[in-house]
């Protein structure tokens, strides 16, 4: 194996599993402080960050040398029930019902349409030196960046209110690590590939200190 292959692999092994293992105590205490308040924005951001976890260990998977159609089609999936799943936990923030209910009805129509999308595709082999970089066919993206990008737009909104209204540094870490792991996914869906991995960690670290 080449040098910078193996370095590329190693590189890639490591980051995702360092992520992995912040991710998923984050995910525990989330879910516990849902148990807790009952407050519905903690039951998606766990969700989410479950779905997440999920990513990223098959992104581990994924640089140890380990593919399969099943897995990656599993994958890019997963990228987009997750942002929708943070973004439905930022929208609850949000005090009108009926943007909520709106939403939320789009985020269900955007799942099945990506679902749709991923059934009738075949997305082949998009890992290049371990890296999730290859291109996909276009009704995927299309159908994902519906989801992605509707999400994102929703988090930089009420990322902005909720700080406007609150002046809260630990919300604002929150909504900016919600921001950036969801753009981790989208980022990858763009055809910037480079920064998957880095905003994925950044985004966890940034969740950690508003949760502490």
């Amino acid at each position: 194996m080449p040098l910078d292959l193996l370095a590329s692999q190693t590189t890639v092994l490591t980051v995702t599993i360092i992520t992995f293992f912040l991710t998923l105590p984050l995910a525990f205490v989330l879910t516990k402080r849902y148990l807790a308040k009952k407050g519905n924005q903690y039951l998606y951001w766990s969700l989410g960050l479950w779905f997440f976890a999920i990513g990223v260990f098959l992104e581990v998977l994924f640089a140890s040398g380990i593919y399969s159609q099943l897995l990656i089609d599993s994958y890019l999936f997963i990228v987009v029930v997750l942002v929708e799943f943070l973004a439905l936990g930022s929208i609850e923030l949000v005090k009108t019902k009926i943007i909520r209910q709106a939403y939320f009805a789009f985020t269900v129509i955007a799942t099945i349409f990506t679902a749709y999308a991923l059934a009738v595709s075949q997305t082949g082999n998009i890992l290049v030196s371990y890296v999730i970089q290859g291109n996909l066919p276009m009704l995927v993206v299309v159908s994902s960046s519906i989801a992605t990008f509707a999400a994102a737009i929703v988090l930089e909104i009420v990322a902005i209110k909720s700080y406007i209204a609150t002046r809260n540094r630990k919300m604002l870490y929150i909504i900016a690590g919600v921001i950036i792991v969801s753009m981790a996914g989208t980022l990858y869906i763009v055809q910037f590939p480079a920064f998957l991995y880095l905003a994925e960690f950044l985004g966890v670290l940034l969740l950690w200190m508003g949760f502490s």
